[in-house]
Parts: structure tokens; C-alpha cells; sequence
């Protein structure tokens, strides 16, 4: 279980909580930290078998987690999403095998186009092959090794990850849901940030650069 984070107090002790299943049937959790200047290292601290940090990134900081990693299956996990209830046992049943794959996704409640948007994502993964950070990406050790990991770029990984994977084997797509936060949504608008989103992945289709679709995606990144 990797888990990458940046400034996640508010929310980051109910997530590590929900994850003490695994540790309790004997896998890791893996928490990499990409520089938080709240209060996430000390709070998630107990609830982690190990804790690092790394260079900022969701690429780098999951590159960094699966570097140390003892298992043989990687779950990549987001802090706004949640697992379903038998995760475990479905996770259990992959073990040893040469795979990759994702959970469907649900979005959390707060506006009736959520549900049309979760099913849209799990019928374009399943055409396409490829899947998102929202779905839970699983990802076995040899075939992670295979490609060289995830490929080092500020934005549109996870779909870069699913791209050099399916050149493979395709996923495997479980029908399991995960429920992930509907909080960039709502933030940003939900048919604003359909439009981005789409946007931004037809552009990226088109070879326009992660860095340039990241400088428009995080715009106070840019000085940095």
C-alpha cells in the first residue's frame, strides 16, 4: 500500500485508519510525504509501517514508495479515496501473480451528474485500458520493474503508468467501486472541471507536454 501525500491534517488519520486492515492481515503501508508544512508526517506517523519523503510529485513520491516496498503487488492509494469493504480479500486473490488492474470508482455524493461521471470513467477504462489514480492502480512488483516505474512527469501519470502497462497485459478490471471525494468538483465546478479534465486529456493525447498541461492545472505551481 503506497500512499503519497502533501499537506492532508485534516483528513490524513481517517484515511491511515481505514488501511489498518492491511497491516493487520501483514502487508505494508507506505506513506511518502512530498514536503507537507502542516501536520501530516506527525499524525500519520502511527499508522504506517514506514514513512518518507521524497521529492514532490505523485510520480516521484510513488517511484519512492515502490523503491522500498517488501511485496509483490503495489497498490498505489490516493488520500481522498476509499477502498470498498472486501478490498482485502480481492487484493489477497492477485497475489503472485504477473498483473495490473484498477477498482471501478464512485464519486461522493453532492450533485446528481456524479454518478453519470463515475460510470463514464469505468466504461472509458475498460475501452481504452486505461486507468486513473482515482480507481486504486495495482500493479505487480515484476511488471512495475519491467516498464522502470512510473514515468517522472508533474501531471497525467497515472494515465502514462496505464499506457507502458497495457503495452503488456491488459488490466484487470475489478468491478468493486472505490469511493473517491468529490471535492475538486465541487470546488472547481462540476462542468468546468468535466471540460478541463477533458481537455487537458485530449491535449495530452496529442502530445502536449505533462509540464505545460501542469503549469495550466496548478497555476501556483509555476514559480516554483
Amino acid at each position: 500500500m503506497i500512499v503519497p501525500v502533501l499537506n492532508e491534517s485534516e483528513q490524513i488519520e481517517s484515511v491511515l485508519q481505514q488501511l489498518q486492515v492491511f497491516r493487520q492481515a501483514g502487508h505494508e503501508v507506505i506513506l511518502i510525504d512530498g514536503g507537507s508544512t502542516d501536520h501530516t508526517v506527525a499524525l500519520a506517523q502511527p499508522y504506517v509501517d514506514v514513512l518518507i519523503e521524497s521529492e514532490r510529485g505523485r510520480a516521484s513520491q510513488m517511484n519512492a514508495g515502490a523503491e522500498i516496498a517488501l511485496g509483490d503487488l503495489l497498490l498505489f492509494q490516493h488520500v481522498d479515496t476509499r477502498l470498498p469493504p472486501d478490498a482485502l480479500e480481492q487484493l489477497d486473490g492477485l497475489q503472485g501473480k504477473s498483473l495490473w488492474g484498477r477498482f471501478d470508482v464512485r464519486l461522493s455524493s453532492g450533485h446528481w451528474m456524479f454518478p453519470v461521471i463515475a460510470q463514464m470513467m469505468n466504461w472509458r477504462s475498460r475501452l481504452t485500458g486505461i486507468a486513473t489514480g482515482d480507481q486504486s492502480i495495482f500493479v505487480s512488483r515484476d511488471l512495475f520493474k519491467k516498464i522502470g516505474g512510473i514515468p517522472p512527469q508533474p501531471l497525467m501519470e497515472d494515465i502514462a503508468l496505464s499506457t507502458c502497462l497495457k503495452k503488456i497485459v491488459a488490466p484487470v478490471c475489478l468491478k468493486a467501486a472505490v469511493t473517491t471525494s468529490s471535492r475538486r468538483w465541487q470546488k472547481k465546478g462540476v462542468w468546468r472541471t468535466i471540460f478541463l479534465m477533458w481537455a487537458m486529456r485530449l491535449a495530452y493525447a496529442f502530445g502536449v507536454s505533462a509540464h505545460y498541461l501542469a503549469d495550466i492545472y496548478y497555476p501556483s505551481n509555476r514559480s516554483r
